[in-house]
């Protein structure tokens, strides 16, 4: 079985995990730190624990001991499994390195009891003979999150304006807040159709308690706010390079208005490029 296998390597704040993030959001299945030594060994049983159309990525650097002693063997014992092999190596200018420590406060790998300096000095002669084996190199300095995210998509064949996935939930605030939101909304402002005998027992799944909840003003003028401001907002979250972006809609026990609201936003959602899901956390909770 044919895998892509990217190994992400370089020098110490470069931009590696940031690499490594986009990935995964792209299906990739990714692994940090893995001993370089046991890659072909891992590989030989992601063949048979994968879904055959997923590939791999695996950040190693300096951090693991054994790396630049053994990645020449360990290169060619991966020919053996199939997979196509290629190394992003990403590098930065001493100064961004600098700079970068510096902000994060954290120290070097290879200089525990000397400066940052020495250390990234050290790490690029460690690693210039992996550098020169790279498929490709990628400096970093210059560039802000969303042109390393376009950088990487286009490296692996993807397009950068790839579509944004909307989770839209119902919950209840009786049982807390969604933990993943993004955006949430509170529409205990609408009347409670818990106060109505013959629509307690009924949710927004059902269509009599949905048009009760839709058909009050108060709901209609919301929807109308509520449109104007995900049109506006979608664009300039796609642009930034969010991958999922989840709403959350809440009500007091997360049966009733909040359901109906997101049974009606993703039947008409202010956006029709976005890929929708749909979730509703409490609705089956009494």
């Amino acid at each position: 079985m044919s895998r892509r296998l990217l190994i992400i390597t370089g020098l110490s704040g470069s931009g590696k995990s940031t690499a490594a993030r986009v990935l995964e959001d792209q299906g990739f299945f990714v692994v940090d730190n893995l001993p370089f030594v046991m890659l072909p060994e891992f590989i030989q049983h992601a063949q048979d624990g994968l879904a055959e159309a997923t590939d791999v990525a695996v950040v190693i650097d300096v951090r693991n001991r054994e790396f630049l002693a053994d990645y020449r063997v360990t290169l060619k014992q991966l020919e053996k499994t199939g997979c196509e092999v290629e190394i992003l190596f990403f590098e930065a200018s001493d100064e961004a390195l600098q700079r970068r420590y510096s902000e994060t406060r954290r120290s070097h790998p290879l200089a525990a009891e000397e400066t940052v300096q020495a250390g990234i000095d050290r790490e690029r002669q460690q690693l210039r003979s992996l550098r020169n084996q790279a498929t490709k190199i990628v400096d970093s300095s210059n560039l802000n999150s969303r042109q390393m995210r376009d950088l990487i998509l286009n490296f692996i064949g993807e397009n950068s304006d790839s579509q944004l996935i909307v989770n839209l939930e119902s919950f209840g605030y009786r049982y807390g807040l969604p933990p993943a939101a993004d955006l949430v909304f509170d529409v205990r402002f609408l009347p409670n159709p818990h106060y109505i005998e013959n629509l307690r027992p009924l949710t927004g799944l059902d269509q009599k308690l949905r048009d009760y909840v839709l058909g009050q003003q108060a709901c209609q003028d919301f929807r109308r706010h509520l449109d104007g401001l995900l049109a506006f907002l979608i664009p300039h979250y796609r642009e930034e390079g969010k991958s999922y972006l989840t709403i959350a809609i809440g009500c007091t026990g997360g049966r009733h208005r909040s359901v109906s609201l997101v049974e009606a936003l993703y039947a008409d959602f202010p956006d029709s490029e976005v890929v929708l899901r749909i979730n509703h956390r409490d609705v089956a909770k009494g």
